[in-house]
């Protein structure tokens, strides 16, 4: 049986891929590109602080609270970015 960090690890690669080709598409908003790419920071920043968390209070990222909330922090600022490019999209697509 395939264990979840080696899925979570394959996972990558399906997502890079998707990076590649949304950036060299033209109508993908910038400020959502940016959001997908700050997604990609979130994993870099959740992998550190997890084995943080498990080294130093001997739990899960998710059962220490402050860091896991740090953490998260990073996935909102994406998902606001991205929410926020398909919003300007939209209403410069309405000429409004």
């Amino acid at each position: 049986m395939i264990s979840k960090e080696t899925l979570f690890a394959l996972s990558l690669f399906p997502y890079l891929g998707f990076l590649w080709f949304i950036s060299r598409s033209q109508q993908m908003p910038r400020l959502a590109l940016y959001g997908f790419y700050g997604t990609l920071v979130f994993v870099a920043v959740t992998i550190p602080a997890g084995i943080y968390a498990q080294v130093h209070y001997g739990e899960s990222l998710a059962n220490v609270d402050w860091l896991h909330g740090s953490a998260e922090a990073f996935l909102t600022l994406s998902n606001i970015l991205i929410v926020l490019g398909f919003r300007q999209a939209l209403v410069k697509g309405s000429g409004k």
